[in-house]
């Protein structure tokens, strides 16, 4: 079956969904978006997604067309619409159609797209294995810039560290920020795990604060283990019992090498198993199956 795209309150096959050329998504990267999982016909952590959506748009000055409610109802529609139980749904609001001018004000309305469709970051043997991560020379963007906090549709520094990333022969590269310090990786924040504490880069050192990020800093609190939200260096990585990675796509992939330096063991570690054996659980039991009745 072939997947049904949502664009401005219509259905369309996947092969026919198209927006404007003069779309400033398109020509500026003036947007914002989610990705969001659906496990076992239920969303994941949906409230906490359409918050990030609408305080990424407020942060720009973008106005979403729809409600609360209203995008609420859009979202789950399209979901019902696909049928799939498991799927990734890739939610943008770009500014709309405008001119080849950078006026934002010349975008009369705002552009709302919904895709649901299957998504595997890695291949599942690298989630036993772990996966190996260089330093990108690519810095992030610095807050005083753009805040990385709003989740826009300007990639292009996270793209330049991934093709980094790709020339090394690796799956994902760290990025630092401006001072150096560790921030996260591509299109996923990082934890490190020393003498029994999971240790995390802070708000303030250019990260996104990632939904999966909150999930796993949940679980390790549910399990007894302290939590801290810290500055990290790439000394503090390399001298880690563990690391994994944590986002909606990738969910929690362990890290098990840093620039060729083993971290631990150079095996996944045992915290790390048990965040993503608690993470299984959680994803499969919480929220309302969309598909029940």
């Amino acid at each position: 079956m072939e997947p049904k795209v949502y664009i401005d309150g219509e259905l369309y096959p996947k092969s026919e969904a198209k927006i404007s050329v003069f779309d400033h998504g398109l020509l500026y990267g003036d947007g914002v978006f989610e990705g969001i999982r659906i496990y076992s016909g239920r969303i994941f952590r949906f409230k906490a997604h359409i918050d990030r959506l609408y305080d990424s748009a407020k942060s720009i000055g973008l106005a979403i067309p729809l409600s609360r409610s209203r995008m609420d109802e859009a979202v789950v529609d399209t979901v019902r619409a696909n049928g799939f139980r498991d799927a990734y749904i890739r939610l943008v609001v770009t500014r709309g159609v405008g001119d080849l001018g950078l006026d934002p004000k010349k975008c009369k309305i705002g552009s709302v797209i919904i895709i649901v469709d299957k998504i595997q970051l890695y291949p599942e043997e690298l989630y036993r294995q772990g996966i190996k991560v260089i330093t990108a020379a690519t810095r992030r963007v610095s807050p005083d810039m753009f805040s990385p906090m709003a989740k826009s549709l300007n990639y292009l520094n996270n793209i330049l560290a991934k093709m980094e990333a790709n020339q090394a022969g690796c799956p994902e590269s760290l990025m630092l920020n401006a001072q150096g310090l560790v921030a996260e990786c591509t299109a996923d924040n990082i934890f490190l795990v020393k003498h029994g504490e999971l240790l995390t880069p802070a708000p303030e050192h250019a990260i996104l604060l990632g939904v999966t990020r909150a999930v796993a800093m949940e679980l390790a609190r549910s399990l007894g283990i302290n939590v801290r939200e810290l500055p990290v260096t790439r000394h503090d990585v390399y001298l880690a019992d563990e690391c994994f990675l944590t986002g909606t796509g990738a969910e929690l992939v362990p890290v098990v090498a840093l620039d060729e330096r083993l971290i631990g063991n150079g095996k996944p570690g045992p915290l790390t198993g048990k965040l993503r054996k608690e993470f299984s659980k959680l994803r499969e039991t919480e929220g309302e199956d969309l598909f029940a009745g």
